[in-house]
């Protein structure tokens, strides 16, 4: 799952480009300054089955993650380089029987931490522990806005209401909730409602995030993909309630790079203002690095620093910048404003990370991949291909209330 990385803390200047902020403060890593906000995937264990999962299509097993400990050293040296704040994610980083350790040491150290989660392991009294110990942001993924879409697409029963009951906990322990809701065809049409269920659950932001299709999410592109018309009336939706609820409930939005003109400045353009550390150490410049074939991303188990990873390695600085591009990408005026897109997304529809990615007008590939999800919009079948580390399940239908 992926975080909101700048908006669950204090504002501390132009928190949309913690780049500038962390430069201005002679950051350890000169040239690209360290985050403001590190993505700690503690886990690729999941009770979910979700068909979109940002994880690898190569999940992690349980005995190769980093120990408590080693997360621990970790989390200090992200504190001591200048990083403000982790977001624990996973997976489920509630599988963790550390988590509230981690999230104590994070505290400890003078990190702002976030947990992304998808609640469904949570008790209250765990809940409570993690907030004594200085849990300062909990952001609940949501999968529709009533059981028998919910549960169906997470794959897993009773999944909606056990959510509901831990976001109502959150906000009697005085926590700060932010709803996570994967949109795509099958529950677009509950959109409305869901921006409801934030306003009704008293969620300080919502995040409209439609899915983003490279990874696991490629293999269902063809059940998930929204029509044009969806589309449409999802930023129709949007755009009146952010007017109806200003100052109630904040909402982020994100379009399918199939629908745009322009790609997106995807985590802040590769290896510029985000990374993120995987269950086994693996240090990346987005959670979905993983999926282009032939970069070697360094570890922590290195004998390397994290700062040396982010300035030096080989991984980062494949796509740093713009010294990179191809036309039509080097003569764009836009190059400084998206740095080329998305590097996973052009690896999985063109067979190259270094292409120009296919979201982007400019690319050849354009005018194809629309009329590709047109297609799949229109005539794609619905049945998912579940999550898991079984290499995934086709799905049989009513066996999750559908």
């Amino acid at each position: 799952m992926s975080p909101t990385l700048t908006d669950a803390a204090p504002s501390r200047g132009d928190a949309a480009d913690g780049l500038s902020i962390l430069e201005s403060r002679k950051s350890a890593a000169e040239t690209f300054g360290i985050p403001l906000a590190v993505l700690a995937e503690l886990t690729h264990r999941c009770p979910l089955q979700c068909p979109y999962c940002s994880n690898p299509v190569e999940l992690e097993r349980g005995g190769s993650e980093l120990t408590t400990d080693e997360w621990k050293k970790v989390l200090t040296e992200l504190a001591e380089i200048g990083v403000l704040q982790i977001h624990f994610s996973g997976g489920e980083p509630t599988a963790r029987k550390d988590i509230v350790e981690l999230v104590q040491h994070a505290s400890d150290v003078g990190l702002y931490t976030n947990l992304i989660t998808s609640a469904v392991l949570l008790t209250r009294d765990k809940l409570k522990a993690l907030a004594d110990a200085g849990l300062c942001h909990v952001q609940i993924s949501f999968q529709g806005n009533e059981p028998v879409v919910a549960d169906r697409v997470a794959g897993l029963k009773n999944a909606h209401e056990k959510k509901l009951e831990v976001a109502r906990w959150t906000r009697e322990l005085d926590l700060p909730l932010t709803v996570n809701a994967v949109m795509h065809r099958q529950n677009l049409h509950q959109l409305a409602d869901i921006i409801q269920m934030a306003v009704d659950l008293d969620a300080d932001r919502l995040e409209v995030a439609n899915v983003q299709y490279y990874g696991w999410a490629l293999k269902n592109r063809a059940a998930l993909m929204p029509t044009l018309q969806q589309i449409e009336e999802t930023s129709r939706i949007v755009e009146e309630a952010e007017v109806r609820l200003k100052g109630i409930l904040a909402i982020d939005y994100v379009v399918p790079d199939y629908y745009a003109l322009r790609p997106k400045k995807c985590m802040g353009g590769w290896g510029r203002q985000f990374f993120n550390i995987s269950p086994a150490g693996k240090i990346l410049p987005c959670h979905a690095a993983e999926t282009i074939t032939g970069l070697d991303f360094l570890s922590v188990r290195s004998n390397h620093s994290i700062a040396w990873i982010w300035q030096n390695s080989e991984a980062f600085n494949r796509y740093r910048g713009t010294g990179w591009m191809p036309e039509p990408c080097q003569s764009c005026e836009f190059k400084e404003i998206d740095f080329g897109g998305c590097r996973c997304q052009a690896f999985a529809l063109t067979g190259d990370a270094g292409n120009t990615d296919p979201a982007c007008a400019l690319s050849p590939m354009h005018e194809q991949i629309f009329k590709t999800a047109e297609t799949e919009a229109s005539h794609g079948g619905d049945r998912f291909i579940y999550r898991n580390f079984a290499g995934g399940t086709v799905e049989t239908g009513g066996e999750y209330g559908s």
